[in-house]
């Protein structure tokens, strides 16, 4: 019944709604269940991946995390005293921190590591960084050609300005260089306009 999707290869979409994702489990919906995996796991690798795990781990954590809310749905005293988003981070971050003791992989006190970990702090943050990242892209969407482009070649395909030069017909390097600077100012006037 359960199964643990790779996360390339699932579906696109946006998250589900807290209410969405209970009723799918009541419902046996495999597209809720499907969305819900998508959803949150970035956030769980992240956690996952800066506290001595791999990819593996993150998965395997998030599929233990995702049972036991399912379980706890199918019960019928389920009460979501949080967002779900907090409750399925807090879950991932207890199991991971049992495995860590069981594993003995922490050098230190794990008391530290759990101090270290405020759940709200990091799903805020978490949270915050995704609609900034949202923001970004939708800033560069307004942004318009030549602009997008010069940007992201130079800070996403990591292009010199030679290579920009040369691709727009600009003079020389220094011209490009300064129509990206026109861009980015463009841009960050985009981005402050969508805050």
């Amino acid at each position: 019944m359960y199964k643990v999707l790779i996360v390339s290869n699932v579906l696109k979409g946006s998250a589900p709604t807290d209410s969405e994702v209970i009723l799918g489990i009541l419902n046996n919906s495999e597209t809720v269940l499907e969305r819900l995996y998508v959803a949150y796991f970035p956030m769980v690798l992240q956690l996952i991946i800066n506290n001595s795990g791999s990819e593996d781990d993150a998965k395997d954590i998030y599929q233990e995390a995702i049972i036991v809310l399912y379980n706890k749905v199918k019960s019928g005293d389920f009460e979501l005293s949080s967002k779900l988003k907090t409750f399925i981070y807090s879950v991932c971050r207890r199991l991971w921190l049992k495995r860590l003791n069981q594993m003995s992989r922490y050098g230190g006190d794990i008391h530290d590591f759990q101090d270290h970990l405020p759940v709200e702090d990091e799903v805020e943050k978490h949270h915050d960084r995704d609609l900034q990242l949202n923001q970004m892209e939708s800033a560069l969407k307004q942004l318009g050609e030549p602009c997008r482009t010069i940007i992201e070649d130079f800070y996403m395909h990591d292009r010199s300005m030679q290579e920009i030069c040369a691709r727009f017909g600009y003079t020389n390097a220094d011209n490009a260089k300064t129509q990206k600077y026109k861009c980015l100012q463009r841009l960050k006037k985009l981005f402050f306009q969508h805050k």
